[in-house]
């Protein structure tokens, strides 16, 4: 290895919100979103090259089938470094858990390029708002005790705070108290990183940095008090870790291609 190559940051490449079917031309509100997530990929390989790592963070399937889990898993094959997935309330866990087993991609604690990566499952079976069950608060706490001196970035579906969107703030993190009650306690952790809303966010609390993501398919409107999609191109989040705790992050988005 080369001092260049030791060196450099992990670079991360997060995708959220594919919306994924059986179907090839499945299409959400007008959207393909199998071309829509190519084209965030063909962006991603144009712009950024390859990642080290890819954080998927749910709603990877519209239909929640195997099928869409698996075309998943092929797009992925674009890359070159694993990635490990996570549901949203659109995904069908056990059909998740199965094919993302095939691709090597169900992880659920990561530690690479001197940081750590805690993925959470904040997916309600049947329902569109998220929470932590007891067992992932615990296994949260278990993982950050455990890893004190690494900095951590913890990944979910849902967002843990409001963001200026009355229609969504009934369908987000629906025990996000007891989410900073763990981790308020850890000062280690310096990135939350989540999906579902559609559009890019950021903000901090408490030293913590608060990361949202566009989809790769359609977007919703930002501060919109009622659903409403947004004329915007589908996009990711690349982000560079440094073994110094440092970072930086950036949205960027398929440009050529635009909702119809």
């Amino acid at each position: 290895m080369t001092t260049k190559e030791k060196n450099r940051p992990l670079r991360v490449l997060q995708l959220t919100d594919p919306h994924l079917m059986a179907r090839a031309d499945g299409d959400l509100l007008g959207v393909r979103t199998r071309e829509s997530l190519q084209a965030v990929i063909a962006e991603v390989l144009k712009v950024h090259g390859q990642p080290d790592l890819i954080l998927a963070t749910g709603d990877l399937a519209q239909d929640g089938s195997v099928e869409a889990y698996r075309v998943f898993g092929e797009s992925l094959k674009s890359f070159s470094c694993p990635s490990v997935w996570i549901a949203g309330n659109h995904d069908h866990i056990d059909n998740l858990l199965q094919v993302s087993r095939e691709y090597n991609a169900s992880d659920r604690h990561v530690i690479q390029g001197g940081w750590q990566f805690v993925m959470l499952d904040s997916s309600v079976p049947g329902k569109v708002f998220g929470a932590l069950a007891e067992s992932e608060l615990a296994f949260l706490s278990e993982t950050l005790e455990q890893h004190p001196d690494i900095p951590a970035v913890i990944a979910l579906h849902h967002h843990p705070v409001d963001i200026g969107s009355d229609w969504m703030e009934k369908i987000g993190l629906t025990n996000r108290d007891a989410f900073w009650q763990v981790l308020d306690r850890f000062p280690q952790v310096r990135i939350v990183l989540w999906g579902h809303i559609h559009q890019e966010h950021e903000r901090e609390r408490n030293g913590v940095q608060l990361l949202a993501t566009p989809s790769t398919c359609i977007q919703f409107t930002s501060g919109s008090s009622k659903f409403s999609v947004e004329d915007l191109p589908p996009g990711y989040r690349w982000l560079e870790f440094h073994d110094s705790g440092d970072f930086a992050t950036e949205v960027r988005r398929a440009e050529d291609l635009h909702p119809v």
